[in-house]
């Protein structure tokens, strides 16, 4: 019995304009965009719809402006009737996964990621954190370089574990420089610093984490219709007591993407749907297994694409 996962991008999946298109054919995507409006009480389909691209990617915006696309591109989907078996997403996508499998409200999940972006931006003085991209080596070996930069006093972990070979680092800027050339020396193709405004899923991040917890405390969590896999554990549950914790960790834990995909095609995955901006998500899941199906669906063209493809498939 063929299994479907929704999944849901991050933080750098943003362009100005995304879902603009489907809110305007779709009355239950453009609900979504009217509802975030009124929540944040400034009008983030503004940002969307008209940039600049600056602000846009500040992620106090970035952050309710992607889970809103997200969430607004669900919804196009679902007027077809398709359904996933399981959800997940990537760091920021988390939330939108949450609002499919039934744990939290879009307005809620809107809510807190603008909180969670401005808390994140404001936790490390700007210039004195960073990322980069190590490609080409394993994480047990990069995980011992980052453990010994650190314990030498430079801050640096491991934050994204993307795909085999491409893993993100994340700490205090000498703690990636000091890691990114001991990589290198270790046999790493390439290490590319990333345009980031912090040192995302690092214990550099524990302080926005701690006050993270009180939002969180502001909102209800239901119990999930659909499983939801983790970022902090890649495990899936529909406990919606389990939820807060692993959204506090996950500020300051690493994205543990590739282990996800891979138990969800233990689970029984052979399809997994791409839902909002780009299609990040899609080439890392190619990465990791070349037999399952990816669909992306982020335009009109492409909602209509996979609702047919996936109604197609039920079908068989």
């Amino acid at each position: 019995m063929s299994k479907i996962a929704f999944v849901f991008p991050g933080q750098g999946s943003q362009k100005v304009g995304m879902g603009q298109d489907v809110a305007a054919e779709y009355q239950e995507a453009k609900a979504v965009y009217t509802a975030a409006d009124a929540k944040l009480g400034y009008s983030i389909t503004d940002v969307i719809e008209n940039g600049p691209m600056e602000l846009l990617t500040k992620s106090e915006n970035a952050q309710p402006a992607l889970v809103s696309t997200s969430v607004a591109i669900l919804k196009a989907l679902e007027t077809y009737g398709v359904q996933a078996d399981f959800v997940a997403g990537h760091s920021l996508g988390e939330y939108s996964a949450l609002v499919a499998g039934g744990f939290l409200s879009a307005e809620d999940a809107i809510y807190l990621v603008h909180r969670r972006g401005k808390l994140m931006e404001a936790a490390v003085p700007n210039g004195q954190g960073a990322m980069a991209a190590v490609l080409g080596l394993d994480r047990e070996t990069l995980g011992a370089i980052t453990d010994s930069v650190t314990t030498e006093g430079d801050d640096v972990q491991l934050a994204n574990l993307n795909c085999p070979g491409q893993i993100v680092i994340s700490g205090t800027v000498a703690g990636v420089e000091k890691a990114g050339e001991r990589a290198k020396d270790a046999g790493a193709k390439r290490v590319l610093p990333l345009a980031v405004s912090g040192p995302f899923h690092s214990k550099l991040m524990v302080p926005a984490a701690e006050q993270f917890q009180a939002e969180l405390d502001k909102v209800t969590f239901q119990d999930g219709t659909i499983p939801v896999v983790n970022n902090v554990d890649a495990k899936a549950t529909t406990d919606k007591n389990a939820i807060p914790e692993k959204l506090v960790q996950q500020i300051y834990s690493p994205v543990l993407w590739e282990d996800i995909v891979t138990n969800l095609v233990a689970e029984g995955v052979d399809t997994f749907v791409e839902i909002g901006s780009g299609k990040v998500l899609s080439g890392l899941i190619k990465k990791i297994n070349r037999d399952v199906t990816i669909l992306a669906a982020g335009d009109v063209a492409s909602v209509k694409e996979v609702a047919e493809q996936l109604k197609e498939a039920a079908k068989q």
